[in-house]
């Protein structure tokens, strides 16, 4: 197999979870173009339908399924929908998130368990729905989106429940990585650093300019920019790789 053709995705399966907008449509996007046929998963269905058409424009299959990642009957019946439309899994990208930025002091019950539960214990639902297909089939690829705030405290802003949850995915990644190895079921996540998605850009431009001041490329990615990291660990370029965090921080934590 050549050196390009590792880095292809022509028939493989895919789901995406909070694949509708931000950095999850960019990759969806991405993985399209390597060939791959994509379920859309989302909270709102309207979205993820448009995205699911923008992505058959590229010659590819794509389904748009709703389900909220924290209930885990909706887990299930998503799981049943992919597989009817596509009959197995082979890539799971478990990307869905959210942030509360609030004082720990002052942090709202609602505030830690809407960002552990989402961030966290969805991630680990929808990786536990991929492994039990690709268990039985001997094969699979899970990536998981951690944070570059798994790794930092962020500042100013103050998102201890945020950085907490995404501590966790690196090591829940881990974890499952050891179990899930001798089924040659991979499991790695990234940790993007600050990007120009929708939620970024609702905060302030003061805020941002403090982002990028320690930045040491002095800009915050794109989401395209995260494309690249995620179709390495979806293939077979990436096959000797399991447990590994890649961080695309643009610099920001190496000091």
């Amino acid at each position: 197999m050549s050196i390009i053709d590792k880095f292809r995705l022509n028939g493989k399966k895919v789901f995406i979870t909070g694949g509708s907008r931000g950095i999850g449509k960019s990759v969806a996007l991405g993985l399209a173009e390597a060939g791959a046929d994509i379920a859309v998963i989302a909270r709102g269905i309207e979205a993820a339908e448009e995205t699911a058409h923008e992505l058959e424009q590229k010659g590819v299959k794509a389904i748009a399924v709703k389900a909220d990642v924290t209930v885990p009957d909706q887990v299930e019946s998503m799981m049943k929908q992919v597989l009817s439309a596509f009959g197995t899994v082979d890539v799971a990208f478990n990307n869905a998130g959210t942030a509360v930025v609030e004082k720990s002091e002052e942090m709202s019950y609602e505030g830690l368990t809407s960002v552990i539960n989402l961030n966290l214990v969805g991630l680990f639902l929808t990786c536990q729905a991929a492994a039990k297909v690709m268990i039985v089939n001997k094969r699979g690829s899970i990536i998981n989106m951690a944070s570059m705030s798994a790794h930092v405290v962020n500042v100013p802003q103050t998102t201890a429940n945020y950085n907490a949850s995404k501590a966790g995915v690196v090591q829940l990644t881990k974890c499952l990585a050891v179990e899930w190895a001798p089924h040659n079921v991979r499991v790695n996540s990234i940790s993007p650093g600050y990007t120009l998605t929708e939620l970024a850009k609702s905060f302030s431009e003061d805020l941002m300019a403090q982002w990028i001041e320690r930045i040491p490329m002095k800009r915050m990615a794109d989401p395209e920019e995260l494309q690249g990291a995620v179709l390495f660990l979806a293939g077979e370029a990436s096959s000797y790789c399991t447990g590994t965090d890649i961080i695309i921080d643009g610099g920001y934590t190496i000091w």
